[in-house]
């Protein structure tokens, strides 16, 4: 422990230490080196902690993000037994900087990206009860809506799938179908219940609606009453293309109706109508 370190963390060293953690996610998002050994340094002359103890607050972070679908740092695996006043301080933290919840703006661009595949999609999960301190963050910085209202995520998450189902056919020796391949989203509008339309190699129709985040393979996402009611019309040809952890490295999984065999379907709100 250094001279003079307290048991409990202050506000303005949790503050300090959010915000230099915060720095070095930006770099490495960004794709540019840094040392988290100078960090930790630098930190120990600013707030006279140990060594130890700023690195284990540092995957307490990534614990909290994790609960909110942000990104961490690689080499920082969260550690989920932390206080409080972690979740007060990066609260704070994201109040004053709302840019912190869109990694996927420090990005490089989707040219500069690794090539998709298809992974296998995550298996559902019994229900885990949250502490109170973590709903509560999450409510007020909610991942599903985060993602749902950032246009430009959608768009980039959307032409990401467009190319790589030309690129697909392409590979496929069927560059015929590749031309017909069509954002649909795009070119008509929202309200088709999909956003793209493409093609198996035999030529028979794929409706591809695409889920993009910045979260993990299991960050939560929004489905319209479109979206569910098109995926019980056509089953056979409709795929839900998620794609996640965008601001790093995307990946995809798809998803084959019946749906809610797959996620848990909760509903957010009621329409109230007078007739």
């Amino acid at each position: 422990m250094a001279s003079g370190e307290r048991k409990d963390w202050t506000d303005k060293e949790l503050d300090l230490i959010v915000a230099d953690y915060f720095s070095m996610l930006s770099a490495e998002i960004r794709q540019t080196p840094y040392d988290k050994t100078q960090h930790r340094k630098a930190l120990m002359d600013l707030i006279d902690r140990s060594n130890s103890s700023i690195e284990f607050k540092h995957h307490n972070i990534s614990a909290v993000l994790q609960e909110l679908d942000l990104p961490w740092i690689n080499g920082y695996k969260p550690r989920s037994h932390f206080q409080k006043s972690i979740i007060d301080a990066i609260d704070r933290f994201i109040l004053r900087h709302p840019a912190a919840q869109h990694p996927e703006a420090l990005a490089s661009s989707l040219a500069e990206r690794p090539q998709l595949f298809i992974e296998p999609a995550p298996k559902l999960e019994p229900k885990v009860l949250r502490p109170e301190a973590i709903q509560r963050l999450v409510r007020k910085f909610n991942p599903a809506e985060r993602d749902f209202l950032n246009r430009k995520l959608g768009y980039n998450g959307e032409e990401m799938v467009f190319q790589f189902e030309q690129q697909r056919l392409r590979q496929l020796d069927r560059s015929d179908l590749a031309k017909k391949v069509r954002w649909v989203s795009r070119e008509d509008g929202d309200g088709a219940g999909y956003d793209i339309l493409s093609f198996d190699p035999k030529g028979d129709e794929r409706f591809l609606e695409v889920k993009t985040t910045v979260g993990s393979q299991t960050a939560p996402f929004y489905l319209t009453r479109n979206e569910l009611s098109f995926s019980k019309e056509r089953p056979k040809e409709f795929r839900i293309c998620r794609l996640y952890d965008f601001s790093k490295v995307p990946k995809m999984f798809e998803l084959a109706p019946p749906l809610d065999k797959l996620v848990r379907l909760e509903p957010l709100s009621f329409e109230a109508s007078f007739r």
